[in-house]
């Protein structure tokens, strides 16, 4: 049996805690239900009403119950059990799933319903996003911990692949979305059982006295405060905000398998695994090959990049070429992801990780799901070729700005704690 001291292990060393296997599991299974699910729901409002802006309307529909619930998600991550958190948040997942089955059956041109769905389905996220970033600190030494970041982001990547393409195949084959979403709800509930599994290291900082602490508005904004008072922290999670919230092209791609593309709801499957491809394969490079110098000029080099081949998916006609455009997006954002990630996780205190991750949840929200409002809305407005390529303009003027706000983001070098932690 391999040990975490065994030198085969290498690369992959997070994998010797049987918490870590178990938690990573978990969200692999809940992820790809979750990827599975937004195919079918792409597809199916633009099946209904042919308007980009639906489409926008599904982000943000997600997006608003986070915006709300933020700062009182990230406050229960640190006074409440974690792992039990994490299981009524898995659960109402499932729950998400069998409503959208049961809209498919009873109504399938309500898209009302479907937004309802979505609305309750961003407030579960409020809470589960913060309470498994703050709970993987407590899943293996801390020695390991970026080890386990660069793998934990790989195997969300590798569910970002297989759950868009599953979903696509099945909307596909069965002629709508029944039985993806039937499958969400069993994948739902696999995820809830590997949950239980979850036990902390003993060696775990003990969650101590915030939770004897009352809750106010003090409390509740320290989050906040952190970031603020952390520049390096707040220039790393704004410029992948704004970078992405102007990129970001996934709203659209149902858009552009229909009718720019050509290709049905097993192509839009591929479209949306792409990134995710890209991404796992570059969150496995770091995690073998590990960013040890230069990370902040890597970061902004990356974004860049990113930037660029959004440029070059917008202007593509061809299948495959789009598909190498996404993938190409897909491993420079990761690098930003890893980077960012472990910025937060080891500069942060243990007893504040869950309101500095529903902070940064924030952030990620208006990247990805308000930036799909702003993509269908520009798309409604000027196109939706132009709507990309401007996006992807927009981000290459991000980096010349950022670069020149947060001079410490120009200047990080090592991740580690004596550079990161709070003087």
């Amino acid at each position: 049996m391999l040990t975490s001291t065994d030198p085969r292990l290498a690369g992959r060393v997070a994998f010797s805690y049987p918490n870590f296997v178990s938690f990573t599991l978990a969200r692999f299974f809940i992820v790809v239900a979750l990827e599975m699910q937004s195919v079918a729901v792409g597809w199916q409002v633009y099946e209904i009403t042919k308007r980009p802006l639906d489409l926008g309307y599904v982000g943000l529909a997600q997006f608003l119950p986070g915006f709300v619930l933020f700062l009182f998600a990230g406050h229960a991550a640190d006074i409440f059990d974690r792992r039990k958190l994490l299981m009524w948040c898995y659960a109402g997942y499932g729950l998400c799933s069998t409503l959208l089955l049961t809209i498919s059956w009873r109504a399938p041109h309500s898209v009302h319903s479907i937004y309802f769905v979505l609305v309750l389905l961003g407030v579960f996220r409020s809470f589960s996003f913060p309470v498994s970033r703050a709970i993987l600190p407590h899943l293996v030494p801390e020695q390991h911990f970026s080890n386990a970041v660069a793998w934990n982001a790989s195997t969300f990547q590798v569910a970002t692949i297989a759950g868009p393409a599953i979903g696509g195949i099945a909307y596909a084959l069965f002629r709508g979305p029944h039985a993806v979403y039937a499958l969400a709800v069993s994948v739902s509930i696999l995820s809830i059982l590997l949950t239980f599994r979850i036990h902390p290291l003993p060696s775990s900082p003990p969650k101590n006295a915030i939770r004897k602490e009352p809750i106010s508005l003090r409390t509740v904004l320290a989050g906040f405060r952190f970031i603020g008072e952390k520049k390096l922290v707040l220039g790393a999670i704004s410029l992948d905000m704004f970078a992405v919230l102007l990129g970001g092209a996934v709203a659209l791609l149902p858009v552009y398998a229909r009718t720019i593309l050509h290709t049905g709801p097993w192509g839009l499957g591929l479209l949306r695994s792409a990134p995710g491809v890209g991404a796992a394969l570059m969150a496995i490079a770091v995690a073998h090959r590990p960013i040890r110098r230069r990370a902040g000029l890597t970061m902004l080099s990356c974004v860049a990049a990113f930037g660029v081949f959004t440029i070059l998916f917008g202007l593509s006609h061809s299948l495959i070429l789009s598909l190498i455009a996404l993938f190409l997006t897909g491993a420079a954002d990761m690098v930003s992801v890893i980077i960012r990630a472990t910025l937060i996780q080891v500069a942060t205190p243990d007893e504040m990780r869950g309101r500095v991750s529903a902070v940064d949840m924030l952030f990620i929200g208006v990247s990805n799901e308000l930036g799909e409002f702003e993509s269908g809305l520009t798309a409604q407005w000027f196109g939706t070729v132009p709507a990309v390529v401007l996006g992807g303009v927009g981000t290459l003027l991000i980096i010349a700005i950022w670069a020149c706000l947060f001079p410490e983001l120009r200047h990080a070098d090592q991740l580690t704690v004596a550079e990161l932690m709070p003087k």
